[in-house]
């Protein structure tokens, strides 16, 4: 599974990466959290708002950070 986070660098970008990793931790998954600060790869994904937590290329969430457990269920219905 590709698990990627997309943002400019800012706070909040970097809270959803840690809030993300941990999720990924407490799921048992081995998987690595890509943290993108590529402000292009967001756009070329069509979109303008930044945090974007992408799974397996998709965008799940976009422009907010959200809690570990809405994160986590994000993950298992992406798999």
């Amino acid at each position: 599974m590709k698990i990627q986070v997309l943002g400019s660098g800012c706070k909040t970008c970097k809270k959803l990466h840690e809030i993300t990793e941990q999720a990924v931790a407490e799921l048992g998954l081995s998987d690595k959290v890509e943290y993108i600060t590529d402000v292009q790869k967001i756009i070329a994904m069509g979109l303008m708002q930044s945090p974007v937590l992408a799974i397996n290329e998709k965008p799940v969430l976009v422009g907010f950070t959200s809690d570990i457990e809405k994160i986590k269920k994000l993950i298992e219905d992406n798999k």
